[in-house]
C-alpha cells in the first residue's frame, strides 16, 4: 500500500508541475496574441499615414511606441515615453516580427514586460510598430494555481492514503482470514477448510478453488492411507505364510516334509509376485493420466487366444467369423480379457461364455467406416455363478475390494484384478460395466460383464 500511494503522489506532483508548465505558457502565449493585435491595428494606421496623437490603447497597462527607421519615436500611447524607445534599436531586427521581454523599469510597468516588434510603414519610409504588456497579471495567475496546488496537495496525498488504507484493508482482509485458516490446517495436519468470504469476487472464487483442491488432496490423502494399509496387510499374507512355513520345518527337523514344504512355499511366492507385479502396474497407471493406445489389434484372435488356455467347457467363445478390429496395447487388452475371465470361472457353476459383437447397424461398405470409428465393439463375459448384488457392482472396480464370499486366500486374489481391468479400459478409450446375466444363455443368477471397446475400420480392406 505504501508503494502505491508513493507512485500516486509522484503522479500527483508531476500532473502539478505539467500543469504549472502548460498554464503559464498559455498566459504569456494570451499576452503576445493580445499585443499583436494591437500592434497590427496600429501597423495598419501606420501604412494609411493616419496614426492619431496620441495612440489608442485599451487597458492601462499597455504601452505603443511608432519607431521609425533612425530609432525615432514618432507616435506614442498616452503613457509611453515619447523620446526614448521601450527596447534598444540594437535589439529589433528590422521588417521581423519579434518577441522580447524586458525589465518593466524600463517602460513603467510593474514586473517584467512582453514586448512585441511588428514592422509597419513603407519601403520608402519603414516603421517599426512596439506593443508592450505587462505579465504581471499572467504572474499573479501561476503563483496563486502553485499556492494552491502546494497546500492541496498534501491534503489529497491524505485523503487518498486514508481511502487506499481502507480498502486494501478490506480487500485483504478475507486474505489474512485465508492465511489463519492455512496455517490451522497446516497445525492439523491437513484438515478442515478455508473460510469463504461472502462477497462474490475474486477472492471468493480463489478459497472456492483452494477448498476444492483441499478436498481432492484431503481423498488423495486418504486413498493413499487405504492403499498403503491394504497392500500392507495383503503383503503380510504371504509373508506370514512363508515365515509359519519355515519356522515349522526348523522344529521339525529331519521329519519336516520339503516336498510340501516347498510347495506351500512356491504358491505364497507365487502369490506374493502376483500381487507385487499388480502393485506396480497400479503405481504406473496413477502416474500419468489415462492415454489412447494407437495400434489397430484385430479383436477376434485376441479373444480366441485368451479363450485357448481354458477348457472347453467351462470357457465358450461365441464371437462372429469376420475380424474385429479395435485400438490398443494388444498386452494390455489381453491382460483386461485374462483377469475378466479368471473371475469368472473363478466363480462359474458350470459355463463361462466369453462373446464379442460389432457396433448396432454396422454395414459392410466401405464408404460406412468413418462412420464407424466412434462406434465401440461389444465383449461380454458371462458365467452362471451366483452374481453380484447390484448395490455392489461399482463398488467392486475399487482396490483391495473383495466380496464376502472371495475372501479365501487361494480363491479371492487381492482384490487388485477388476481395478486393473478398469484402469487399463479407459487407457484403451473403452468402457466396462456390470449387468445381471442372459438367463436364456445360462443357468443361476450369473453376472456378466459388458466391455466396450472402440472399433476401427478394416484397415486391410483397399
Amino acid at each position: 500500500m505504501v508503494v502505491g500511494v508513493l507512485g500516486v503522489s509522484v503522479g500527483l506532483a508531476v500532473g502539478g508541475l505539467v500543469l504549472l508548465g502548460v498554464l503559464g505558457w498559455a498566459l504569456q502565449r494570451a499576452v503576445d496574441t493580445e499585443a499583436f493585435r494591437t500592434a497590427d491595428a496600429v501597423a495598419l494606421l501606420a501604412a494609411e499615414e493616419a496614426l492619431p496623437d496620441p495612440l489608442p490603447v485599451a487597458g492601462g497597462q499597455v504601452r505603443v511606441q511608432v519607431l521609425d527607421a533612425e530609432g525615432r519615436v514618432r507616435a506614442a500611447s498616452i503613457d509611453a515615453d515619447r523620446l526614448v524607445p521601450m527596447v534598444p534599436l540594437n535589439r529589433i531586427d528590422a521588417g521581423v516580427r519579434q518577441r522580447l521581454t524586458v525589465s518593466g523599469e524600463r517602460i513603467g510597468l510593474a514586473g517584467p514586460v512582453r514586448v512585441v516588434a511588428v514592422p509597419a510603414g513603407t519601403a520608402a519610409d519603414p516603421r517599426t510598430v512596439l506593443v508592450a504588456r505587462s505579465l504581471a497579471d499572467a504572474r499573479h495567475s501561476g503563483h496563486v494555481v502553485r499556492t494552491i496546488l502546494l497546500v492541496s496537495f498534501p491534503l489529497l496525498v491524505a485523503v487518498l492514503a486514508a481511502v487506499a488504507w481502507r480498502v486494501v484493508g478490506a480487500t485483504l482482509r478475507p486474505v489474512e482470514a485465508l492465511r489463519r485458516g492455512a496455517e490451522e490446517i497446516t497445525g492439523r495436519n491437513g484438515g478442515g477448510r478455508l473460510p469463504v468470504p461472502a462477497s462474490r469476487d475474486e477472492i471468493h472464487r480463489l478459497a472456492v478453488t483452494l477448498n476444492g483442491m483441499l478436498g481432492r488432496l484431503e481423498s488423495a490423502r486418504h486413498r493413499q492411507r487405504a492403499f498403503v494399509a491394504d497392500a500392507a496387510h495383503e503383503l503380510r499374507s504371504p509373508l506370514t505364510n512363508i515365515r509359519t512355513e519355515l519356522e515349522v520345518a526348523r522344529r521339525l527337523g529331519d521329519r519336516t516334509d520339503w516336498t510340501a514344504v516347498s510347495a506351500n512355499l512356491l504358491a505364497d511366492t507365487e502369490r506374493l509376485g502376483r500381487l507385487v507385479d499388480d502393485l506396480l502396474l497400479l503405481a504406473r497407471l496413477d502416474e500419468g493420466p489415462p492415454v489412447r493406445a494407437t495400434g489397430p489389434v484385430e479383436l477376434g484372435a485376441l479373444l480366441a487366444s485368451v479363450a485357448a488356455r481354458y477348457p472347453s467347457p467351462p470357457v465358450r467363445l461365441d464371437a462372429p467369423p469376420g475380424p474385429l478390429w479395435t485400438e490398443g496395447d494388444p498386452d494390455e487388452l489381453r491382460r483386461i480379457l485374462a483377469n475378466l475371465v479368471d473371475n469368472a470361472v473363478r466363480h462359474a457353476g458350470r459355463e463361462v461364455v466369453l462373446a464379442a459383437r460389432p457396433p448396432a447397424g454396422r454395414r459392410d461398405t466401405h464408404q460406412d467406416a468413418d462412420a464407424d470409428i466412434e462406434a465401440y465393439h461389444l465383449v461380454t463375459v458371462t458365467d452362471d455363478g451366483p452374481g453380484i448384488p447390484a448395490a455392489d457392482r461399482e463398488r467392486v472396480f475399487g482396490r483391495f475390494t473383495r466380496l464376502d464370499d472371495a475372501r479365501a486366500r487361494d480363491d479371492g486374489g487381492a482384490g487388485l484384478g477388476l481395478a486393473i481391468v478398469r484402469e487399463l479400459v479407459r487407457r484403451a478409450g473403452g468402457g466396462i460395466d456390470l449387468t445381471d446375466a442372459d438367463p436364456d444363455r445360462v443357468a443361476g443368477p450369473g453376472l456378466r460383464v459388458r466391455l466396450r471397446l472402440p472399433a476401427l475400420p478394416d484397415p486391410e480392406r483397399p
